[in-house]
């Protein structure tokens, strides 16, 4: 009787999770933050072209992107 393919599909994923080293895994977590990081920069320096609220908004949204490194970085450290 062959598996049916829920089954294969979730030991596929479990035999790749166990085989993935700890950095691999972190870096698959931290690497869409990160994304969405710098796409809040960009929307920030986009939005810094507006007079006088300008400015404003691309400084909260850069202070944003870096707590985002930040806690990118601090789940690229966890020891897996």
């Amino acid at each position: 009787m062959l598996p049916n393919k829920t089954s294969m599909r979730l030991l596929v994923v479990a035999l790749l999770a166990t085989s993935l080293s700890g950095c691999l895994l972190t870096k698959l977590v931290t690497m869409p933050m990160r994304v969405a990081g710098s796409a809040l920069s960009v929307v920030g320096a986009v939005v810094s072209v507006v007079p006088v609220v300008g400015d404003s908004v691309d400084e909260a949204l850069e202070a944003a992107d870096e707590g985002i490194d930040k806690a990118a970085d601090a789940v690229d450290k966890v020891p897996i």
